[in-house]
C-alpha cells in the first residue's frame, strides 16, 4: 500500500455501535427504535439529507399492523390526524362496481398515509429519543460481513472517510442497496420478474372523486383512483413502460382516465405533477450472511397493485428485531439463523398477492379476446364469492406478524 492510501485509511473516521443500520426510511428507523427498546445501540446513515428525505413524495397505504405498530411506538404519530382510514375499496369491472368490506370481512382496514408522512413522524420521533442519525452519509460497502465485527466503509458528504465496526449491518437502504453485495454475493442477485406495462400517475389539485379507492378494469383498460389529501387527489393508468411522461396533454390525460373509469365523473383539477411507475418485482436470492441482512425493498420489491411494499419492510423488522434482540441481548443465534426463512413465508405471499392482482387487472399488451373474457371472469369469480372478497381483503389489509 502506498503512503498515500495508507494515510487515507488511517485517516477515516472510526465508530463503534451495536448494530448500524444503512438507511434511513421507514424500515431502518423503526428497527432502530425497536432496537432502542431492547437497550441495543445503532447508527444509521443515510445519503440523502433529511429535507430529502421528508419530501421525496410516495405514496402509502399502511396495513392494520402497520398503522397498530406506528401508534404503539409513536404516541405523537399523525396517522389519524392526517391519515385517512378505508374501510373497503372498490373493484370495478366494465363499469359495474363491486364494494370489498374490510371490517366486514376480516374486521381490518387500511390507511391511507403517504410515506414521507410517516418518515416526518418517525424522523422527529427517533432524533428526538437521541438517536444517531447522519445524513449525507454513503455506504460504498460491508467489509468481513462473516466475521463477528463487520464494518461499514462510507464517506461524508465532503468526502471524508468513515467505518463504523459493528456487531451487525442491516441493510435498509432500498432497491439499489450497497449491503446486499455482502449478503446475496452480488447487488443484483436473486429472482427478478419485470411487467410489460408501468402506470402513468399524476397529481393534481382536486377534491376527491371518490371516498376510497377504485381500482378499474375496463374495456379502455386499467386505470386507479387513489387520493393523497382533501385537496390533493393521485390517479394512475395503465401504460406502456416507456411511454414520455411529458408526451400527453392534460386534456389527454383526463380524457384517458375517464374512460376508463366508466361510471364515476372525476372532479378534474390542475395536475401539477406525472411520473411513469415501472412494475418490478425483486427477491435477494440471500436475506443474511453472517452479521448482515436485508429488510424492506433491499431485500424485495413488489409492483404497487397490492400495496405491499412498506407494510412488507415494516413486517421484515419486527422479526429482525426480535432476532438481533436473541442474539445480542440474549446470545442465542436461533432465531437469527432462522430470519430469512420466516421473512420469505411472507415476502413470497405478497409477491403472490402483488402479481395476482396485478394480472387480474391490467391488460397484458399480447392478451388475445379470450384472455379479456377469461379475466373477467376471475373478477367476478372473485366480487361474487365472499371466499373470494375475504381472501382479498385478508391480503391487502395485511396478514398478523407471528
Amino acid at each position: 500500500m502506498s503512503t498515500a492510501a495508507t494515510t487515507a485509511a488511517t485517516s477515516a473516521a472510526a465508530i463503534r455501535t451495536q448494530v448500524a443500520i444503512v438507511g434511513a426510511g421507514p424500515a431502518g428507523l423503526v428497527l432502530s427504535h425497536l432496537l432502542a427498546d431492547a437497550g441495543i445501540d445503532s447508527i444509521i446513515i443515510d445519503q440523502r439529507s433529511r429535507a430529502d428525505i421528508e419530501t421525496t413524495i410516495r405514496a402509502g397505504i399502511l396495513e392494520q399492523g402497520t398503522v397498530d405498530l406506528l401508534r404503539a411506538i409513536d404516541p405523537h404519530t399523525r396517522v389519524d390526524e392526517v391519515g385517512m382510514r378505508h374501510d373497503g375499496i372498490e373493484l370495478r369491472v366494465r363499469g359495474e362496481g363491486h364494494r370489498i368490506d374490510f371490517p366486514g370481512l376480516v374486521g381490518r382496514s387500511v390507511w391511507l398515509y403517504p410515506q414521507h408522512e410517516v418518515l416526518k413522524d418517525l424522523l422527529a420521533l427517533r432524533l428526538g429519543a437521541g438517536q444517531d442519525i447522519r445524513f449525507g452519509v454513503t455506504a460504498e460497502r460491508v467489509d468481513d460481513a462473516a466475521s463477528a465485527r463487520p464494518r461499514v466503509i462510507a464517506h461524508t458528504a465532503d468526502g471524508a472517510p468513515l467505518e463504523i465496526e459493528a456487531d451487525f449491518v442491516v441493510g435498509a437502504d432500498g432497491s439499489r442497496s450497497v449491503v446486499r453485495a455482502a449478503v446475496a454475493g452480488a447487488s443484483g442477485d436473486g429472482y427478478f420478474r419485470e411487467y410489460p406495462f408501468a402506470w402513468f400517475g399524476i397529481l393534481c389539485e382536486a377534491p376527491p372523486s371518490a371516498d376510497e379507492l377504485i381500482y378499474s378494469n375496463s374495456d379502455s383498460g386499467f386505470a386507479l383512483i387513489s387520493q393523497r389529501s382533501p385537496e390533493v387527489q393521485r390517479m394512475y393508468f395503465q401504460c406502456a413502460p416507456d411511454i414520455d411522461a411529458a408526451a400527453m396533454t392534460d386534456a389527454e390525460i383526463w380524457d384517458t382516465l375517464q374512460a376508463r373509469v366508466p361510471g364515476t365523473t372525476l372532479r378534474e383539477g390542475p395536475i401539477f405533477q406525472r411520473d411513469v411507475l415501472r412494475f418490478r418485482s425483486f427477491v435477494a436470492r440471500e436475506l443474511r450472511h453472517g452479521r448482515a441482512a436485508l429488510v424492506g425493498d433491499a431485500a424485495h420489491t413488489v409492483p404497487p397493485t397490492g400495496a405491499k411494499g412498506m407494510n412488507l419492510a415494516i413486517a421484515d423488522v419486527i422479526v429482525l428485531a426480535r432476532a438481533l434482540e436473541a442474539l445480542l441481548v440474549g446470545g442465542d443465534e436461533r432465531p437469527i439463523d432462522g430470519y430469512a426463512e420466516r421473512a420469505l413465508d411472507r415476502i413470497w405471499k405478497a409477491q403472490h398477492f402483488s402479481w395476482w392482482m396485478t394480472s387480474m387487472l391490467h391488460t397484458a399488451p399480447d392478451a388475445t379476446e379470450f384472455d379479456r373474457h377469461r379475466q373477467a371472469g376471475e373478477l367476478r369469480s372473485v366480487v361474487e364469492s365472499e371466499a373470494g372478497r375475504t381472501f382479498l381483503a385478508e391480503a391487502y389489509t395485511g396478514w398478523p406478524v407471528g
